[in-house]
């Protein structure tokens, strides 16, 4: 048996085998893996975790955020003020260039936030860039952003989930010439893309110095293996350097192995089962009655699910959001796991010999597996649908999921905002259509008052737990395995940079 040969089976069955050499220190090329294939490399249309990674690495925001302090400080901006509730006024960095050479300035601002914020052009997490009216140039380093209305969370979108964009160049090819060849400002340019496969970065020499920190490693190689054994036969024999996203399981075994180092982060990543409490799939589907939603709630073990197969710093959540976020109150109602419960539930809603229902997933086949056997123990008869997560969001903002196992990491943004406004203001994928909520959302997003944000938020999320139109799960946390000679200090926010990754 070889050191490839073996993965497939188990890693307790490699214990005899050794790392081979590292993978590619001595030319300075740091060998990454990747899960998931990109819908896009135009950070606007692909909101997955992957996408984020690169997006980072490409592209510059006007502000950056500390993730351990979550100070703010310039980026593409030297300063910004306020001018009243809804303008906000920035100063521009002199000096700065893309990747392709063009020289930045204001109308490459006022180009990327005119065209995200235009409902016509489709960007794919709205909730990202439609708290924005426009933006005007004052003069060639000094632009003005005109809000909807006051949104207190500006500086924080700015800082993650605005990237500017080259204007001369994006407005001749569009967003398919930016997927195939992207233009940013960001520590690392493009410098081979085979979509769906691999990605070859390399450092961008003529970077400004900004807190976001230019690269430390040449070239990052990233290359797409869907399979973690493969990712993990890949690492054993040389081809890797670093991989991220690890089952528990196979990090624990990876654990103190000689060679190797096991990092475990917690990330704002929440699971949650989305009920479709508004009949958008039919009325007279089960989950438009209280009873029932309640019964899925009682019917899961988070905490047997966090313990055996999550471990790490996950832990259960309860609530529409993640605890860190401005806002996010943890004191909602509950539901304690109690299939007695949940059956009682169901028969008291009209099925006393359960229902069958379509369930979709789209990442975690095992945690989504765990789920749908606590639903069948109940009466929950699951038809299991696992889909690429594009096709499950747009089906589900379509209306046509009645129920699913998804995840939602608020793009990094340590706002309530980014979560549970983004699902529950009657949107695509609002499932719940409650005015209430989305009353209390509309103040909590645009008061300048933080006390009064926070009690909205905490109204809107006391609803949600209460009608159960959710069963929010755990957060999740990631496994980051990696050479010895990789140096690299994972953070909350579940961000690989590629620019703080570093040899010992």
């Amino acid at each position: 048996m070889n050191k490839l040969s073996c993965f497939p089976l188990t890693l307790a069955m490699c214990a005899g085998f050794t790392h081979m050499a590292y993978a590619e220190k001595a030319t300075d090329t740091l060998n990454v893996s990747i899960a998931k294939s990109l819908e896009s490399l135009d950070s606007y249309y692909s909101n997955s975790r992957e996408g984020m990674v690169m997006s980072r690495a490409i592209w510059d925001n006007l502000l950056y955020r500390d993730p351990v302090t979550n100070e703010y400080t310039g980026n593409l901006a030297t300063d910004w003020r306020w001018i009243d509730e809804k303008t906000l006024e920035i100063d521009l960095r002199e000096g700065v260039v893309f990747h392709n050479g063009e020289t930045f300035d204001a109308d490459d601002v006022v180009f990327t936030i005119n065209y995200v914020t235009n409902p016509e052009n489709g960007v794919l997490s709205q909730s990202n860039v439609n708290w924005m009216e426009g933006a005007e140039k004052l003069d060639q380093y000094t632009v003005r952003i005109n809000l909807n209305k006051t949104f207190p969370a500006a500086l924080e979108y700015l800082s993650g989930a605005v990237a500017i964009y080259p204007n001369e160049y994006y407005s001749r090819v569009g967003s398919e010439g930016m997927n195939a060849e992207p233009v940013g400002t960001g520590p690392y340019r493009v410098k081979m893309s085979d979509p769906g496969k691999r990605f070859v970065l390399e450092a961008f020499e003529e970077r400004f110095e900004s807190p976001k920190r230019n690269a430390q490693i040449q070239t990052i190689d990233v290359r797409v293996i869907p399979d973690v054994n493969g990712q993990l036969a890949e690492l054993f024999t040389g081809k890797l350097d670093l991989a991220w996203q690890i089952p528990t399981d196979m990090a624990e075994q990876m654990s103190g192995r000689d060679g190797f180092v096991v990092k475990n982060e917690s990330t704002m990543r929440v699971a949650y089962l989305p009920m479709d409490a508004a009949g958008r799939t039919g009325a007279d589907n089960p989950f438009t009655k209280l009873k029932v939603r309640q019964a899925v709630n009682h019917a899961i073990d988070r905490q047997a699910i966090v313990d055996n197969l999550l471990k790490g710093e996950s832990k259960v959540i309860w609530t529409a959001c993640f605890p860190s976020q401005f806002g996010c109150t943890e004191d909602v109602k509950t539901y304690p796991y109690d299939p007695d419960k949940a059956k009682e539930l169901l028969a008291e809603a009209g099925y006393p010999d359960g229902f069958t229902t379509d369930f979709y997933a789209y990442r975690d086949r095992e945690y989504a597996e765990a789920i749908t056997s606590y639903l069948n123990a109940v009466g929950i008869k699951t038809n299991f649908r696992m889909l690429q997560y594009s096709a499950l969001r747009d089906l589900n903002s379509s209306g046509e999921v009645p129920i699913g196992s998804l995840t939602w990491g608020s793009s990094s943004i340590n706002d309530a905002s980014a979560m549970v406004s983004h699902f529950f203001k009657h949107g695509g994928q609002d499932d719940a259509r409650d005015g209430a909520v989305l009353a209390a959302l509309e103040v909590a997003d645009s008061s300048t008052d933080p006390a009064e944000r926070e009690k909205n938020y905490t109204e809107a999320l006391k609803i949600i737990a209460e009608k159960a139109y959710w069963a929010p799960l755990f957060s999740y946390n990631t496994n980051y395995i990696m050479t010895e000679e990789v140096s690299y200090t994972p953070t909350p926010d579940e961000v690989l940079r590629f620019n703080e990754v570093s040899w010992n």
